[in-house]
């Protein structure tokens, strides 16, 4: 008697996107974390510099993730 295994339910493989695009998000969230705790700390300037680095670490992973695309709409 031969059993095939069935895969566990509600449980899909994790791509290699989701790992990257989890990867950036964490990222950011460390770097928000970090900046909150050096303004409260006393220092603002650091926190300030830190705070930057979301939209960049953000606009970092979406350039990667998105890949390459034409400048234009009908050049092929």
């Amino acid at each position: 008697m031969t059993t095939t295994r069935q895969p566990a339910v509600g449980r899909a493989p994790i791509s290699s996107f989701h790992r990257i695009k989890a990867a950036f998000l964490l990222a950011a969230f460390g770097s928000l974390v970090l900046s909150v705790t050096l303004w409260f700390t006393g220092s603002r300037e650091e926190g300030l510099f830190v705070g930057i680095w979301v939209p960049a670490i953000h606009s970092l992973g979406t350039l990667i993730l998105t890949g390459e695309r034409s400048g234009v709409e009908g050049e092929r």
